[in-house]
């Protein structure tokens, strides 16, 4: 069970920046901005930075293989702290990554680049709750996948 970090043209670019704000992600995932996403003010609504994070977090559970038939997941919380506009068009570079590693449920943290403006745009958080399709009951997360995101992460489990 092994991710793959990220995109070979980002990491290149993100890891030859010393002071790039993405340097500490292992996973960038590239989102394109649609002209949709945009709303009648010219920016980026606030809601679809939350599909952004959605698309991040799939990326990244898929990576680790998080998502099986036997198991599925729900937010208990999410957050987006919105520091610059974005419009179409642009691509921003989550970063995404596991700040903590509970029982049964993770702590997405995510920081939005945008490429056109070369600067942080977004910063968000989001707790994701695994829990077993038949009973509906909270899911641990297995040794072995929580062992597979503290190696990738390089964190502590214990904190």
């Amino acid at each position: 069970m092994e991710a793959v970090p990220t995109f070979p043209e980002i990491q290149k670019i993100v890891t030859s920046d010393d002071n790039h704000p993405l340097r500490d992600f292992t996973v960038i995932y590239p989102q394109q901005v649609e002209w949709g996403d945009m709303d009648t003010f010219g920016h980026v609504n606030n809601v679809i930075y939350y599909e952004y994070s959605q698309n991040a977090r799939i990326y990244y559970n898929r990576r680790l293989g998080l998502f099986n038939e036997k198991t599925f997941s729900v937010m208990a919380a999410s957050s987006c702290r919105y520091l610059k506009s974005v419009a179409y068009p642009d691509e921003l570079w989550i970063g995404v990554k596991v700040k903590k590693i509970g029982n049964s449920s993770l702590v997405h943290e995510y920081t939005y680049y945008s490429t056109v403006q070369q600067t942080v745009v977004a910063i968000g958080e989001s707790v994701l709750v695994y829990l077993d399709k038949l009973s509906g009951q909270k899911k641990p997360i297995d040794e072995t996948q929580k062992k597979a995101i503290a190696a990738l992460e390089n964190i502590d489990q214990e904190a």
